[in-house]
């Protein structure tokens, strides 16, 4: 009788999650279902498009562990969606007229796999859905587990995705140092953007984070190393809307009064607005196979910058994004943690052949489970009301409003 086969993948944008995920699938099953046979699908669906697989041999198992140390992906990423037929072509990931959901299950059952488990976000997972349910329509048995990543914690309904509290934590970091530019010249505007396409959320816990880094430092008064360098002046998300004129007055006077902003800006802060105005200025936006903008084609923090440098009379203005030093960070203790207990389930989840994506679910009282694939969509709207993000604003001094 041949042994049955387990196959991941990770797909998507990197975070610092998947390293340790596929780590700890290693280590679940090698533990709990030893017989098992495991392999790994290269840069996610494409190498299960192109049968471009790793087979996970006993010396690997054995090193699993340390993959918890690591950042990026032992396996490779892409961007993938098997609905998108003339993608698929047009990349040579599949030849004209075959359906690449068709391919995929085919492949997956000519390696003989019976689990398959994805680790990614909203679109990894939905794609998983996708192929599940074409599996299953078309009479293929095999148990299809995700597992939820995305620095933007934008899953619906999953409490907390994995990798998010990493990212901030490292986010913070990179900007404890670009801060220190404040003091390179007078009347300096430093803009850092931070990912988060529809959600706000990495952004208000990096300024969070960071705030608590700031705090925990000694200062002496009477320098520009003092804790004024270390403020946050504006903190601006996809889930609020403000006044231009009225936030450049607030700004300016901070600008005259210690000769420095810092900006803290969502990477879909406004998004909308920009996109529209280059659309109706005759600009052609970019998107990717899942129809979204290709958001590092539009520098949010850019238009922040030119829109704010002139109205406060900065001298010298500058924009740092902290996106790929901290999606590629390895995951953190509370990380650690979160993946372990989701891992667990998955696999416990697949050998019951149970499908879905594991995680914390918000409709039923924030409940680890593993959640039905047609529950599981992207977009996710940071709930600005929460306590700690009232407080950090209230440090910031800014007026907002919720978006509508």
């Amino acid at each position: 009788m041949a042994k049955k086969k387990v196959a991941m993948l990770t797909a998507g944008g990197l975070a610092p999650c998947l390293s340790s995920a596929v780590g700890g699938l290693i280590g679940r099953y090698t533990d709990v279902a030893p017989d098992y046979e495991l392999v790994a699908y290269r840069s996610g669906y494409q190498g299960l498009l192109l049968a471009d697989r790793i087979e996970i041999t006993p010396a690997m198992r054995e090193r699993a562990h340390v993959l918890h140390r690591h950042g990026g992906s032992p396996i490779g990423n892409s961007r993938v969606k098997l609905t998108n037929t003339a993608d698929c072509v047009k990349r040579g990931l599949v030849k004209e007229g075959e359906n690449p959901l068709r391919v995929a299950a085919e492949r997956l059952a000519s390696d003989g796999i019976s689990i398959l488990h994805t680790i990614g976000g909203d679109d990894t997972n939905t794609t998983a859905a996708d192929l599940a349910a074409y599996l299953g329509a078309n009479g293929y048995d095999l148990t299809v587990v995700g597992l939820p990543k995305t620095v933007d914690n934008d899953v619906v309904p999953i409490r907390q995705s994995l990798g998010a509290w990493t990212a901030a934590e490292y986010g913070a970091r990179f900007f404890d140092h670009v801060s220190n530019e404040q003091s390179a010249a007078p009347r300096t505007l430093v803009v850092h953007e931070v990912m988060g396409r529809h959600c706000g959320w990495l952004t208000a816990a990096t300024a969070r984070a960071y705030m608590q880094m700031a705090g925990n430092k000694d200062y002496v008064d009477g320098f520009m190393m003092n804790a004024q360098l270390k403020n946050i002046d504006g903190l601006y998300l996809p889930e609020m809307k403000f006044d231009l004129e009225s936030e450049a007055e607030r700004l300016r006077d901070v600008m005259d009064r210690v000769g420095f902003v810092t900006l803290f800006v969502s990477e879909g802060a406004c998004l909308d607005a920009i996109v529209a105005e280059r659309e109706a200025a005759g600009e052609t936006v970019k998107r990717d196979a899942f129809g979204h903008v290709k958001i590092d084609t539009i520098n949010v923090g850019n238009w922040f910058s030119k829109q704010f440098a002139a109205l406060l009379g900065a001298e010298r203005s500058m924009v740092q994004k902290s996106g790929y030093y901290a999606r590629s960070a390895p995951a953190n203790g509370d990380d650690l943690r979160l993946i372990q207990s989701m891992v667990d389930l998955a696999v416990e989840s697949a050998l019951n052949k149970v499908s879905g994506v594991t995680g914390h679910d918000e409709d039923q009282g924030g409940r680890l489970r593993t959640i039905e694939f047609p529950r599981i969509k992207g977009g996710k709207h940071f709930d600005t009301s929460v306590k700690w993000f009232g407080e950090v604003m209230n440090a910031v001094g800014q007026k907002w409003q919720a978006a509508d």
